[in-house]
């Protein structure tokens, strides 16, 4: 496997790779790392030589990482269950509430990115024409989410939205009365051992639900173990098996033809089942149930809209042939 990665790396096929952490039946098959050019957010980090405790942004794969957290207080009877309305969770805009099409949303219209707003982020995220830059800006950043332009009915149609992610946060932080970071750590981070973790903050000093964590690659493989395990750690209960399955649970088709169930996309891949989180430049946490296989990458190749390139020859041209 190490031979496969190290002869893609020297004919230049997986540019930007930064680390690999593959773990298989909980035994590490691989784990690569490597060196270039990174950022935390937009903030050049120089040329970084990456290595164990190395963390890296994950970007979107937050998103994911945020649901099993949702899951996780949702148990716990802290947050709302998807079929509850959203914008009664949201007392401060009783304006937007009075509005009948806006009253129709629900928790899990933003699970499911399908709120029916008007909502861009194919654009680049230097710009703030880019939706969530511009929520990031924002006074108020809920209401921008909420008060964007209808466009269709909700649950009709997923269009990809980092805003709906930040509703998520708000829930979880209101309902538990911590910030994301804290609650997370708790509840989620500690129990699994991972004891090192960033969460960036927008300028508001609210925790990005959306793109904000930066972990060591062997830890995002963790996590994924954990939804290999539908939520036990050593023989403990983190997240209900109910959530994980109703979670994974494909709902609506994303605009490549992938299923999106809550904050995670449900695919194939060399005729397996793949569950994933993704993010930009090539971030992604991929859970193959039926192999018990949980694979991390992260690389460096932000703003490239050819990002998705490297982490898919990683997994079909070195991961797969060793274990499928």
């Amino acid at each position: 496997m190490r031979d496969r990665l190290e002869d893609l790396l020297r004919a230049g096929e997986v540019d930007g790779l930064h680390a690999v952490a593959a773990v298989r039946g909980g035994q590490c098959l691989l784990e690569y790392y490597g060196a270039g050019a990174d950022f935390a957010w937009g903030d050049s980090l120089g040329v970084v030589d990456f290595g164990p405790e190395t963390l890296h942004d994950i970007r979107s794969v937050t998103k994911s990482v945020t649901a099993l957290v949702y899951g996780i207080a949702l148990g716990d009877g802290l947050v709302p269950p998807p079929a509850e309305p959203l914008l009664r969770r949201f007392p401060q805009y009783l304006d937007l509430a009075a509005d009948p099409q806006r009253a129709r949303l629900t928790i899990e219209h933003a699970l499911t990115m399908s709120l029916g707003v008007e909502w861009r982020e194919d654009l680049p995220y230097t710009s703030p024409a880019n939706a969530e830059i511009a929520m990031e800006l924002a006074p108020d950043r809920y209401r921008y989410i909420l008060e964007r332009p209808i466009l269709e009915q909700p649950g009709t149609r997923w269009t990809y939205c980092g805003g709906a992610t930040a509703l998520l946060g708000r829930l979880i932080a209101e309902g538990t009365g911590q910030s994301l970071p804290q609650y997370g750590k708790a509840v989620l981070f500690a129990p699994l051992g991972i004891d090192t973790f960033d969460w960036m903050t927008g300028a508001d000093g609210v925790a990005s639900a959306a793109s904000g964590l930066r972990l060591a690659p062997r830890d995002l493989a963790r996590l994924g173990e954990l939804v290999l395990a539908e939520g036990s750690w050593e023989g403990r209960r983190i997240v209900p098996a109910d959530w994980i399955r109703t979670m994974l649970q494909p709902r609506l088709q994303t605009s490549w033809g992938s299923q999106y169930g809550y904050q995670w996309y449900i695919e194939s891949m060399g005729g397996h089942r793949l569950v994933a989180g993704m993010g930009n430049g090539g971030q992604r946490l991929f859970v193959l149930p039926d192999l018990d296989l949980a694979v991390a990458i992260t690389a460096g190749n932000y703003d490239d809209p050819d990002h998705w390139r490297t982490p898919l020859t990683v997994m079909e041209r070195v991961i797969l042939p060793a274990v499928a």
